[in-house]
Order: C-alpha cells, then sequence, then structure tokens
C-alpha cells in the first residue's frame, strides 16, 4: 500500500459518501462473472490478497457505478510474466474486465454516465538483504487502514522476479479518496520502509475513464 501518493497537506477533510444498496449480483446478472464474496448477503467485496473482514470493500459505502466496477474487477488477472517491467496497459486482462462492466451495467438496467477512476502504480526493486514478510506486515496494515477511508475498489500485487523488480496495483474512486488512504500511520511506516528497503521506486498515476453507457473505456497518464 504503498503505492498511495502523500498529499499535499495533512489537513483532509471527508466528503460525505454516497450511499447506495447493493446492485444485484446474481449468476444471472453476470454471466460467467460471477463475482465471488465472502458473505451471504453479498455486502462485502473481496478486492485484494487479504480477506479478513477489515480489508474488505463494504459495497453500501460507494455508488452504484463503484459497486459494478469493483464487482468487475474481482476479475482482474495478470496475464505477463514480465509485469513487474511490462508497459501497464499490457499487463492484465482490462478487456475482460471492462466486458464484465459492461454486463453489469445491461443485468442493472444502469444507466452508466462517462466517469474516471483513479489508478497508482508502484514499480520497485528490492535487495537480495530485504525481507520481503516485513514489507508484507507492513503492507496489510497500510491495506486495512486505506480499506477504512473509502472509495479503495482495487488492490493487487505480484512477487518479486529474479532482480528483485515488482509490481503492485490499486484502483481508487478518486484522487480525493487516495490522498484520505495516505493520511495514517500504517501509511507513514509503509513509506518510510520503502525508503530503507527498496533499491528504488517509482509511482505512476493513471485515469481508466468508462464511456458513457459504458460503451468504451481508456487507460491514460493522470493529469491534475
Amino acid at each position: 500500500m504503498i503505492a498511495i501518493p502523500r498529499p499535499q497537506s495533512s489537513q483532509v477533510s471527508f466528503p460525505d459518501k454516497d450511499i447506495t444498496e447493493p446492485v444485484s449480483f446474481s449468476s444471472q446478472a453476470i454471466s460467467s462473472h460471477k463475482a465471488p464474496t465472502p458473505t451471504n448477503d453479498g455486502r462485502y467485496l473481496l478486492v485484494s490478497p487479504y480477506d479478513e473482514q477489515d480489508h474488505l470493500l463494504d459495497l453500501q459505502t460507494v455508488d452504484t457505478a463503484n459497486q459494478l466496477l469493483a464487482t468487475a474487477l474481482v476479475h482482474l488477472q495478470c496475464q505477463r510474466e514480465d509485469y513487474a517491467t511490462a508497459p501497464y496497459i499490457d499487463i492484465f486482462n482490462w478487456q475482460e474486465v471492462f466486458h464484465a462492466v459492461q454486463q453489469l451495467v445491461t443485468a442493472n438496467n444502469y444507466n452508466w454516465k462517462e466517469q474516471s477512476f483513479y489508478i497508482v502504480v508502484f514499480r520497485s526493486q528490492i535487495p537480495p538483504t530485504t525481507i520481503y514478510e516485513d514489507l508484507g506486515l507492513l503492507d496489510k496494515a497500510a491495506h486495512a487502514e486505506a480499506t477504512r477511508s473509502g472509495g479503495f475498489l482495487k488492490y493487487w500485487f505480484g512477487s518479486p522476479d529474479e532482480s528483485g523488480r515488482n509490481l503492485a496495483t490499486c484502483v481508487w474512486r478518486s484522487l480525493h479518496d487516495a490522498r484520505i488512504g495516505s493520511v495514517g500511520e500504517a501509511h507513514r511506516l509503509a513509506a518510510g520502509a520503502a525508503r530503507k528497503l527498496y533499491t528504488e521506486w517509482h509511482i505512476e498515476r493513471l485515469r481508466l475513464t468508462i464511456k458513457d453507457a459504458a460503451t468504451d473505456w481508456e487507460i491514460s497518464q493522470w493529469v491534475d
């Protein structure tokens, strides 16, 4: 979770959340894209490698569009062994994710308006002396903290390759949500560890835009 950008100021106001009832995610609604949920009522969605309760997305805390995208992102899969260095657009099965969004929009009769979401890409390299399990503990704590902040729709990370290079990525409802998620103590600890335990690291900021009626999508550089 050290892939979250640090805000310009520590003074962050929490916005009023758009609270809605979760949409229907039945097997008929999403065909082969049935989204696994760890609770019988379907309120919570597994959106990261961490399956404990405090890591799950509460669908009642985000609006319908974000519910649909988060559910489609359950199917995000890495397609390349060289994901640590490959162009981001080529790493994951984005076309399948977008197809799942289209199915959900149609099944729920939802009037999708063009909307953009914030993607963070964290590329890194660790030396052989770094104990990866220690980084994992810091990452897990930061993820739970970010989940509590709201608007955190997806988190994925790989394993270091032979040269220690790796990639982690997350999708947020907005840049504002990502900034809120980066001000906690757990994130500060993880960010501090990055400076000591990584040989190098850098962040890419991207924009995922889904067009009106979910007819098309694109991933581009984020420009403030």
